[in-house]
């Protein structure tokens, strides 16, 4: 069996918040909006390509370290494919984006930027070659 990619899982300190920043910049689709009896609220969301992406708050009783948008050691960053790389960066910008880095040509006519979204969430975006 292969291994597929099932779900990306995001604390946020306002998971409404956080889910409608996604919908305004990536499309996505709340498809739940539930609080779990572990005490968080949980929003899934689904992308346009099939792709949930949870979004939730603290659970009773739990303290979150802070988020960090800059490179770090363990999961750092996911990826949105983009047809149009300053468009998007421009549009993404306008609903609260931070550019971190980039663009940046690959070798293959590729490209890619770094985003940082509300919540201290870093994102890639690819612009695969022509």
């Amino acid at each position: 069996m292969p291994f597929n990619v099932n779900h990306i899982h995001l604390k946020s300190s306002d998971p409404m918040k956080t889910a409608e920043w996604f919908i305004k910049a990536f499309n996505v689709k709340i498809v739940a909006d539930d609080v779990r009896p572990v005490g968080d609220r949980f929003i899934k969301t689904m992308t346009e390509g099939g792709l949930a992406i949870n979004i939730s708050s603290e659970r009773t009783g739990e303290t979150l370290g802070p988020a960090d948008a800059d490179p770090h050691y363990g999961l750092e960053h996911f990826g949105f494919d983009t047809d149009d790389m300053d468009a998007d960066i421009a549009r993404l910008e306008g609903l609260g984006a931070v550019l971190k880095e980039g663009p940046i040509p690959n070798p293959n006519g590729s490209s890619i930027a770094f985003i940082s979204a509300p919540g201290d969430i870093r994102i890639e975006l690819i612009k695969a070659a022509p």
